[in-house]
């Protein structure tokens, strides 16, 4: 498992203490991960996820695509899907807004998230399922994009290969 913009590997240090049979790559930028403490199982990798992502059967992705702009993530997932096995994905937390106007406290939180992306992130915001799924598609995730579950206003997906 690759997380991708992983900071210094604390969520890939839970999933892989959960889920022992699964190794893990996070990889962040160089001057981040250069002071990641050590965990098992956990490779820290440097790079530019804009470059390239590392090789993996699948890639997480925590908060990152609302940081950007919809060019940087096409960028972005062209490079994970070039590193994805035939039948890899690509699992992304993140918000979901929803299309009709709603008032509901998830509803409220995700679009204060949209404004801080706008006000501090050029190019970030939140999307809607239709715009995850426009983006996937023109990546080439042939398998669409699933929603898997909700907890407290974040979505977990599924990019399918």
């Amino acid at each position: 498992l690759v997380d991708v913009g992983g900071g210094v590997g604390s969520t890939l240090n839970l999933i892989v203490s959960k889920y022992p049979h699964i190794s893990g790559i996070n990889f962040d930028m160089p001057h981040v991960v250069v002071d990641a403490p050590h965990y098992p199982a956990v490779k820290h990798v440097g790079g530019d996820m804009f470059d390239s992502v590392p090789s993996g059967q699948a890639i997480f992705m925590k908060w990152i695509l609302h940081d950007w702009s919809d060019d940087h993530c096409l960028r972005l997932l062209k490079n994970c899907h070039k590193a994805l096995p035939e039948k890899g994905k690509v699992i992304v937390v993140d918000t979901i807004l929803p299309v009709a106007a709603e008032t509901s406290p998830y509803a409220r939180q995700g679009f204060h998230i949209d404004l801080l992306m706008l006000a501090y992130n050029p190019g970030g915001k939140e999307r809607t399922e239709q715009e995850f799924r426009d983006l996937a598609k023109e990546v080439g995730f042939a398998g669409g994009v699933k929603p898997v579950c909700c907890v407290n206003g974040m979505w977990v997906m599924e990019f399918h290969k």
